[in-house]
C-alpha cells in the first residue's frame, strides 16, 4: 500500500471519527436543530467522499462496500446543499459509517 493510499484512508477514518464526536450524546431532533453540528457533519461527508473518490481512482485494489454511495453523498452535499435531507444524513451516520469505519481500519492494518 502506498503512502498516498494510507493518507486517504486515514482522512476517511479521521472524518468518520469526527462525525461520531459531533453527534455524541445527541439524538436526531437535537441534530436537526443544531445548524453548526449539521454543517460540520456535512463537511466531513465532503471529505469522506472526496478521499474515497481519489483513493479508488489511484488504487484499483481498494474495495469499500458503499464506495459509490459515499461518493454520491458527497456530490449531493456539495451540489445539492439546498436539498440536503437530514434524515438521510442521520440514517447514513447510523447505518453506513460503522461499516465504513470497520473496513478502513482493516485496510490500514
Amino acid at each position: 500500500m502506498t503512502d498516498k493510499t494510507r493518507k486517504y484512508l486515514f482522512d476517511i477514518l479521521e472524518s468518520v471519527e469526527s462525525i461520531e464526536k459531533y453527534i455524541e450524546n445527541i439524538d436526531f431532533f437535537q441534530y436537526q436543530k443544531n445548524k453548526m453540528v449539521r454543517r460540520a457533519v456535512e463537511r466531513e461527508f465532503e471529505i469522506i467522499g472526496e478521499a474515497t473518490n481519489v483513493l479508488l481512482k489511484n488504487d484499483k485494489k481498494i474495495e469499500l462496500t458503499s464506495a459509490e454511495r459515499i461518493i454520491g453523498m458527497r456530490n449531493r452535499v456539495i451540489h445539492g446543499y439546498d436539498k440536503i435531507d437530514d434524515e438521510i444524513i442521520w440514517g447514513t451516520i447510523k447505518r453506513h459509517l460503522p461499516v465504513l469505519k470497520k473496513e478502513v481500519k482493516e485496510l490500514l492494518k
